[in-house]
């Protein structure tokens, strides 16, 4: 298959991500912190330098701060439903996948109040909007990094500011842009980052990645085994045992580390030049299929390596089956868990066909994809 579904999980993994998730678990995959003998230690000492390598990929300053959950979404959670109290006030956007909405939402019956900014008809923010809705009690921003529907890349470094001026937190999801862009939280001003292992860090599914900075305080939602305080019956308040109750997910940490490895290993700017450079080939070779129509900003330095198109009136979901079953092409089609994304672009009763692509997408690969949409336009032409 030509895969065109990496916003949702990046594809292929690199080779050094297979050997090192196989060396642990043929040599080390004890249960970390739990034990006192060599296996134990060896799988407690991984999950220690993969914290030391996100701090390295963020500038964090330190790993203790790096709490593991079971994806983004869980950080998401953690961070909002943990930080947020009746009589507080988050503002966010439009352009928010439901990981971010939803919880929001659940707590309007806790007495958290919330204001939805509406972005532009490509996704694009204005950070003069997010000003204009601060109160007195505004205890939270929440924004994507870039968008998961047109990859609109968002003014994080301009809202980070805003925060900071205010005093107000600011909680950034890196699901599309984690590994692939840079992202510095003491320069941008971020409090808390979320984000998937499985994406841009070209690690595994079933582990996320939450930062708190230090000082923040933010409630716990399961208690458990931790490894530590074992005597007392109540849940160590110290990072990050805090939030990690129970075993660990040490195969997808350790396949973690591997990704981030590599990504340290090529560079990111090599990678993000190469994503850049394959999101402009696309879109300049689409525009000349007059029946296609591109969503988002399309313009290279405001648009992640995500494309939303349609082919007319067709039906998103039709043609991402088309593609699939009679190209070999895989994409995702339908709403992307962000339906008031598609309410911003116009796009809420049809969908779109997303196409995104990975350091390792190929021209050849986009090319096939080209021809299969012209194929496509001219079936439904005829």
């Amino acid at each position: 298959m030509i895969y065109f579904d990496n916003a949702a999980t990046t594809f292929p993994k690199p080779e050094i991500v297979h050997e090192t998730v196989l060396n642990h678990l043929k040599n080390s995959a004890a249960n970390p912190g739990r034990s006192g003998h060599k296996m134990a230690f060896e799988a407690g000492k991984a999950i220690y330098e993969v914290r030391e390598l996100l701090c390295q990929l963020f500038n964090i300053s330190n790993p203790m701060q790096i709490v593991f959950t079971s994806n983004a979404t869980d950080s998401l959670n953690l961070a909002i439903k943990g930080l947020l109290k009746d009589g507080d006030h988050v503002i966010t956007t439009s352009m928010e996948h439901n990981s971010v909405l939803r919880p929001i939402k659940a707590l309007e019956g806790k007495g958290v109040t919330n204001t939805i900014v509406d972005c532009d008809e490509f996704g694009v923010l204005d950070p003069k909007k997010i000003r204009k809705e601060i109160r007195s009690n505004t205890k939270l921003i929440v924004l994507t990094h870039a968008s998961n529907v047109t990859g609109t890349i968002m003014p994080i470094e301009e809202v980070g500011k805003i925060a900071r001026e205010n005093n107000i937190y600011f909680l950034v999801d890196a699901a599309q842009t984690a590994g692939i862009y840079p992202i510095d939280v003491e320069k941008i001003g971020i409090d808390l980052l979320a984000l998937p292992a499985h994406k841009g860090l070209l690690g595994i599914q079933g582990l996320g990645v939450l930062y708190i900075r230090e000082g923040i305080e933010i409630d716990h939602f399961k208690e458990g085994g931790t490894g530590s305080k074992s005597e007392e019956l109540i849940q160590p308040l110290f990072m990050p045992d805090r939030y990690e109750s129970g075993t660990p997910n040490t195969p997808g940490i350790v396949a973690l580390g591997a990704g981030i490895q590599f990504i340290l290993n090529e560079g990111m700017e090599k990678i993000h030049k190469r994503e850049e450079f394959l999101t402009e080939y696309f879109i300049s070779k689409i525009k000349e299929i007059p029946q296609i129509k591109i969503y988002g900003a399309h313009h290279i330095g405001t648009q992640a390596a995500v494309v939303s198109i349609n082919i007319g009136d067709e039906d998103s979901s039709e043609i991402g089956c088309l593609l699939d079953e009679s190209f070999d092409i895989g994409v995702r089609s339908g709403l992307h868990c962000a339906p008031l994304a598609h309410k911003t672009i116009g796009t809420f009763e049809q969908g779109t066909i997303r196409f995104s692509f990975g350091y390792f997408t190929t021209e050849y690969e986009i090319d096939r994809a080209v021809e299969a949409l012209k194929s496509i336009c001219d079936s439904i032409e005829g």
